[in-house]
């Protein structure tokens, strides 16, 4: 059990269970020894479910990550390969099996598609004559996979672009998928709440699927009372802005996979005396997620409220080590020393944060930061959004890494509804003169999503969304925020503020903004049988499940959290996405690497 995933009003141990049971499953119809192969990009998810000690209880004696060529020597009877549906990694997959066979005894292979079979995979492993060689080919739908006790996570990096660039509706297929086990493990959502053309798809497949399924009526008493479906492209500007949350900075500056980071380890290394030449090479990984109590505790605070955290912890810390002294009776001495593990776990996890809050702080006190932020503040206020800004002008002149650049000029845009044609031009002529041509193609992607624009039709909407969203607070309190801005120090993710009004007083007050912001809105019930209709108890919240299609941001995660606690909130969120992400990997995404 991982009792992280379970401190929540919604259990997400059950799920993790259920997608576990799957594996052990498939792994029993491959009686023997075992050697897994893994598509690399799988092995992070999967750790989150499934650890190695539960693959070797099933005679999974290797693994190797998959690779051209010969696969290494192994005295195992069965070769699984794990992968998702990718045509090219068929084709890896086709050299590995006829390498093998060419090796001598014969072995049995199988294959797991994650998270769906593909018939163009299985055309292509057929063309390369290698088909017939598997045994099991089969699927391993883990759509959704727990990250915390009040979030999931798709991970499909490549999401966002499918949808609004290449027309690929998969990974909302996928979704949809995901949400009907949800229904099947923790019963019907009554209520279905969305803004977006593909949050409209996603409602329509999972209404279909309903009526497909009608035979089997779902008995499970229902956990949620909504699910908010969000495109992506609803709230553009949220995902460009830095994040000023400690969580964010961190997936800012040294970016979170899979709830791990890695951190340079000169600030981790032991204080030795000496030259300090024996300093450690690797890079510190650390995992990030509330079963650490420290880490719960600040990670959703906006940074410059964490110094004081930390400080007076390491009092409390520091007094609780000093009761030793006081332990006279064996009775006492023996209540210490039972205590020891937790509070030596939690000095090491203060020593932890510390670093870390000092390798932010290094890059939050620079000259250049407290410039970026400036220009995106002023944006995002209202102000100069509509000529070319002499701050993104002199990155590009002293070549700063392009996706910043892309960044700074994406979030312009977006809060001007569109630049105006010459200082659109101006800024792609700077940019491809500085950077190289090859990046037409980027700009040309960036401009399909929406990001960047011309103005159509010469009128700037934003000023209208953002009075009528109160997205911009002049006072923040960063310390003991009152208001989701915290997370921005001053911009209220629009997203975050579309759930909270939907909470209440409900989407009614805001449809003329609903209309400007692009995509339908809509509301769908989900009919329940007689005996599982919900009778909220008096002071008992609603739980709300909001999906974000195409990546949410962790600041966008701290500010639903904050909601969820809210003494007269009356909602608390859960979290699904299709993509954890921030601004950077996001652009990434979409850029076009030519060679």
């Amino acid at each position: 059990m991982a009792a992280h995933l379970s401190y929540g009003r919604v259990n997400l141990n059950v799920l993790r269970e259920a997608v576990r049971r799957e594996l052990r499953e498939f792994l029993d119809k491959c009686a023997g020894s075992k050697a897994i192969v893994w598509d690399e990009y799988l092995t992070g998810p999967f750790g989150l479910i499934a650890q190695y000690s539960l693959l070797k209880e099933h005679e999974v004696e290797k693994m190797f990550t998959l690779k051209g060529s010969r696969l290494p020597a192994a005295d195992v009877k069965n070769i699984i390969f794990f992968v998702r549906p990718r045509l090219e990694l068929m084709d890896i997959i086709a050299e590995n099996v006829l390498s093998e066979d060419r090796r001598g005894p014969t072995r049995d292979f199988h294959i797991l598609f994650v998270p769906r079979r593909s018939l163009l995979c299985e055309q292509r492993l057929k063309d390369l004559g290698v088909l017939g060689s598997f045994i099991h080919r089969e699927e391993y739908s883990l759509d959704l996979i727990p990250f915390d006790g009040d979030l999931l996570s798709m991970e499909s990096e490549g999401a966002f672009k499918e949808c609004y660039l290449d027309g690929d509706q998969t990974s909302l297929y996928h979704a949809a998928k995901g949400l009907m086990t949800l229904q099947a493990l923790y019963g019907t959502i009554p209520q279905i709440f969305g803004k977006g053309d593909c949050a409209r798809q996603v409602a329509n497949m999972m209404i279909r699927m309903k009526r497909e399924f009608t035979g089997s009526q779902n008995s499970v008493f229902p956990v949620f009372d909504n699910l908010l479906l969000l495109d992506r492209n609803v709230d553009l500007l949220t995902p460009l802005a830095t994040q000023l949350t400690y969580e964010g900075l961190i997936d800012e500056i040294y970016g979170i996979q899979n709830s791990y980071v890695k951190l340079p380890p000169e600030k981790f290394a032991p204080k030795k005396q000496g030259d300090g030449k024996d300093l450690p090479a690797e890079a510190k990984k650390l995992q990030l997620n509330s079963a650490e109590e420290l880490y719960a505790e600040i990670r959703d605070k906006n940074f410059n409220a964490v110094g004081s955290v930390l400080s007076k912890k390491a009092k409390v810390i520091s007094a609780a080590f000093e009761e030793r002294h006081n332990a006279k009776t064996v009775g006492e001495i023996k209540q210490f020393v039972s205590q020891l593990p937790h509070m030596q776990a939690a000095r090491g996890s203060l020593a932890n944060h510390t670093s870390i809050a000092e390798l932010i702080k290094d890059v939050t006190t620079s000259e250049d930061f407290f410039d970026k932020l400036t220009v995106e503040q002023e944006f995002m206020s209202g102000i100069d959004t509509d000529k070319a800004n002499s701050y993104i002008e002199d990155c590009i002149a002293q070549k700063h890494p392009l996706v910043k650049v892309l960044r700074l000029v994406c979030l312009q845009s977006v809060c001007n509804s569109g630049l105006k044609q010459k200082v659109l031009d101006y800024y792609k002529r700077e940019i491809l003169q500085t950077y190289g041509y090859e990046h037409i193609l980027t700009l040309h992607n960036l401009e399909k999503a929406g990001l960047l624009r011309p103005q159509t039709g010469g009128r700037n909407n934003y000023p209208t969304i953002r009075k009528t969203l109160r997205l911009w607070m002049d006072d923040v309190n960063e310390q003991n925020p009152t208001d989701i801005s915290y997370v921005y120090s001053g911009y209220a993710p629009l997203s975050v503020r579309l759930a909270q009004l939907l909470s209440r007083p409900g989407w009614r007050s805001i449809e003329e903004v609903l209309r400007i912001l692009p995509g339908p809105h809509f509301e769908e019930r989900q009919p329940l049988p007689t005996g599982l209709q919900k009778k909220r108890q008096p002071g008992e919240n609603r739980v709300t499940l909001v999906f974000f299609l195409g990546g949410v941001t962790f600041a966008e995660i701290a500010a639903l959290r904050f909601l969820s606690q809210l003494e007269d909130g009356g909602t608390e969120y859960v979290i699904a996405t299709t993509k954890l992400m921030n601004g950077t990997s996001w652009l990434e995404a979409l850029m076009e690497r030519p060679f």
